[in-house]
């Protein structure tokens, strides 16, 4: 199935900031099946229970994508895979969300913890919090942070608070350098998320792969770029077929 690309979403917000991906990667190619998997919704915050979820019900012989958590479950998920994946596409999706000795660029330990707190405290108002720091570099940041919230499904303060759990244990290091097939992770250079370095640390760490970085954009750049991005990901994906 190398003409299917499975796309997973980032935490809280659901499938419609990848809706326009998948509209423009089918535009640019009639050929290519494009579908977007809502994230699981589980009691546990287990990798491996996620994983046995997405792994029954996604086809295998796909190329595996995703924003942010999403990307960090799909390259997991292809690592598990092996051969049967057809190779990785990430967006905005650091190896490890939050800092640590061993990886720093990324948000710092008590920023996320007050993150968690505030979750656990009142989730609604911690999703719009996350819409804007999603939306941070963007040219309308404040209209596009209202459109992600605004499509973000009913999820509840539980489940959310799950997700967060798990995006703080993830540690994809090793998946990704466990996968032999072919990687596209594409950063923004003004991501309130995920900081810009992680892109030169992870080329540092993959120096084989494809590692791109668009400059003038925050962490929803598939957003307000869907076309640009879909022409580097059909990019990537028709060099990879010829070879």
């Amino acid at each position: 199935m190398r003409d299917r690309l499975i796309l997973l979403p980032g935490w809280g917000l659901g499938i419609s900031p990848l809706e326009p991906l998948a509209a423009a990667l089918q535009g640019l190619d009639e050929h290519l099946r494009v579908h977007i998997e809502p994230l699981p919704v589980l009691a546990s915050s287990d990798l491996d229970e996620w994983l046995d979820e997405l792994d029954a019900s996604l086809p295998d012989n796909a190329w595996l994508g995703g924003w942010s958590l999403g990307g960090m479950l799909a390259t997991e998920l292809a690592a598990r895979r092996g051969d049967r994946c057809c190779g990785l596409v990430t967006l905005a999706s650091n190896p490890c969300f939050v800092a640590h000795d061993g990886w720093p660029s990324a948000m710092p330990a008590e920023t996320f913890d007050a993150f968690l707190a505030g979750c656990n405290a009142d989730s609604q108002v911690t999703l719009k919090r996350f819409g804007l720091l999603c939306a941070k570099g963007a040219e309308d940041p404040r209209g596009l942070a209202r459109l992600l919230v605004s499509g973000a499904p009913n999820t509840s303060s539980s489940v959310l608070m799950t997700g967060l759990e798990l995006l703080a244990q993830l540690d994809t290091r090793e998946a990704l350098l466990a996968f032999r097939g072919p990687q596209l992770h594409l950063f923004a250079g003004m991501d309130g998320l995920v900081p810009a370095e992680a892109a030169s640390d992870l080329l540092t760490l993959l120096p084989d792969v494809e590692i791109g970085l668009i400059e003038q954009a925050g962490h929803a750049f598939l957003l307000e770029d869907p076309h640009g991005v879909a022409g580097a990901i059909q990019a990537f994906l028709h060099e990879c077929g010829d070879d």
